[in-house]
């Protein structure tokens, strides 16, 4: 079996939260969803799981955060052009999300930043890994 990485996450509303990671490209799983959880495709072995903040509170004793005031976690997310970074994006922002912050926008990086329905962050981004060993090469060594 591959290495897959489920990312869980807990959400007000799972129907909504469905909708939003729907409008950015996601697919829901429904072998793994029901009313209190979505399992949202992002690629072969990486999903995304909303859980309903009961469900949720089923795997942790810890208090959950409200994300849109604290931050738990940036999830970034690798695409192959700067196109695609802009898609995802703009797909967000047009299903309720919010853009944290403008571009970052390097010869060898692009990268944009924004939240879900909850208060989520996402980094979208590209990298040609050639351009950046070499731009920071000397940093780094």
């Amino acid at each position: 079996m591959a290495k897959m990485i489920f990312v869980n996450l807990p959400v007000a509303d799972v129907v909504k939260s469905t909708a939003f990671y729907e409008a950015i490209g996601m697919k829901r799983n429904p072998t793994f969803s029901n009313d209190r959880a979505s399992a949202m495709e992002w690629s072969d072995t990486i999903a995304f799981m909303l859980l309903d903040h009961a469900f949720y509170s089923t795997f942790t004793d810890k208090k959950i955060i409200d994300a849109r005031t604290s931050s738990g976690a940036l999830i970034a997310l690798s695409f192959d052009s700067r196109d695609a970074v802009d898609a995802i994006t703009e797909a967000a922002l047009a299903a309720g999300g919010r853009e944290l912050h403008d571009p970052e926008n390097e010869p060898y990086m692009y990268s944009r930043a924004f939240e879900d329905l909850d208060g989520h962050g996402f980094g979208p981004f590209w990298m040609d890994m050639a351009a950046a060993e070499q731009a920071l090469a000397p940093v780094n060594g």
